[in-house]
């Protein structure tokens, strides 16, 4: 029998726990060490990893033997140099949450780290493996005939508290559209199968976060905005984001229109957060509309309760997991979620806040260079 793969675990605040219930729930995979420097969430971490061993530094993780895959779960600005750092180690197999790097003149720093780093980088994109999205996009060709429009609206809840307080600010998060868009402008990438030429956005704060300053600086991190992208290809694609929308039925409503017909997705936000006076939460679905009016359909899409107490993310951090670990079990080389893909939902998130700084179109080339 196959010994469980052992992950190093860098960084294990709010999001790494999450990882943690998730990992518990794969037999094929323990957490052998886990490096945290804040003292609340390292005994919150000891509690659902007790036998990981709690290292002092990074490098001790990366010095242990008994590590087989990193997992990468540390605030933003820290992902890059971590990398690196781990570049002049023993290279393993990374699972590295989004965002990739939050700079925008970093991407040569990025580019360099993936030419020499000879192990597979997973860049953690969890809303691709959301039951009701992972659905959506397997039907998306079939139903409407091949993408020409796609929209994706995220009504939500206001950034939560972090360690530190490093997401209420633009240097250390990337800002709003990097540090949470990114997921759907992966989305966008991976639906459409081509890449983004222009970006249009008009974003900025409007609600949350006014009257907070931490160590004398003002939080600047945005709570709203809209963005449109064209593609190579001819498609085009909108996001909508609401940070102060909590009231909300569902949280990510995605809708993708060809000439044969429309599907859309309807994705609740996390079960913790829904009033229980309201009585069960909201179940995902998906609803098909050709253009003929024929066929009109509507199905749900539960998710398995276990792994929805598992996380925020409607089970998709599991489902991620158990994909990384087949392809580190297979031995393969070849990740689902790429750095290049990491890199362009990073890029056509600078871009959108460069767009709404500006109000400018902003250009992106072929090589991800923003112009």
């Amino acid at each position: 029998m196959t010994p469980p793969i052992g992950y190093g675990i860098i960084g294990c605040g709010m999001m790494g726990q999450e990882h943690l219930r998730n990992i518990a729930l794969l037999p094929q995979a323990r957490v052998t060490a886990i490096f945290e420097p804040d003292a609340a969430m390292r005994d919150s971490a000891m509690a659902l990893a007790p036998d990981a061993v709690m290292v002092d530094t990074m490098q001790d993780v990366l010095d242990r033997d008994d590590v087989d895959v990193l997992l990468i779960v540390s605030p933003n600005h820290l992902h890059l140099p971590q990398l690196e750092q781990i570049a002049k180690s023993r290279h393993r197999p990374i699972l590295v949450e989004k965002p990739l790097f939050t700079a925008v003149d970093d991407l040569d720093r990025v580019r360099a780290f993936q030419r020499d780093y000879t192990a597979p980088v997973w860049v953690a994109m969890e809303y691709r493996y959301m039951p009701p999205i992972a659905h959506f996009l397997s039907q998306i060709n079939d139903v409407t005939g091949g993408v020409k429009m796609l929209s994706i609206r995220e009504h939500r809840f206001p950034f939560l508290e972090k360690v530190g307080d490093w997401n209420r600010h633009n240097a250390k998060s990337g800002g709003t559209f990097v540090e949470k868009c990114c997921h759907f402008f992966d989305l966008m990438r991976f639906t459409l199968g081509a890449n983004p030429v222009r970006v249009m956005c008009s974003g900025g704060q409007a609600v949350n976060h006014l009257d907070e300053v931490y160590d004398g600086v003002p939080s600047d991190i945005w709570d709203h905005g809209y963005v449109i992208v064209d593609f190579d290809n001819g498609a085009r694609a909108m996001l909508e984001l609401c940070m102060f929308a909590e009231g909300s039925a569902y949280q990510e409503e995605l809708s993708a229109t060809g000439p044969v017909g429309k599907i859309e997705s309807f994705v609740p936000g996390p079960t913790r957060f829904w009033p229980a006076e309201m009585g069960p939460a909201p179940v995902p679905h998906i609803v098909v509309s050709p253009r003929t009016g024929k066929g009109l359909s509507k199905t749900e899409i539960p998710v398995d309760p276990t792994l929805l107490a598992a996380g925020d993310h409607n089970g998709s951090t599991f489902y991620q997991h158990q994909k990384f670990l087949d392809m580190v079990l297979a031995g393969a080389s070849t990740p689902e979620v790429s750095l290049d893909d990491g890199i362009w939902a990073v890029r056509m998130g600078q871009a959108a806040q460069i767009s709404a700084q500006t109000g400018r179109v902003v250009t992106i080339g072929a090589d991800a260079t923003l112009s």
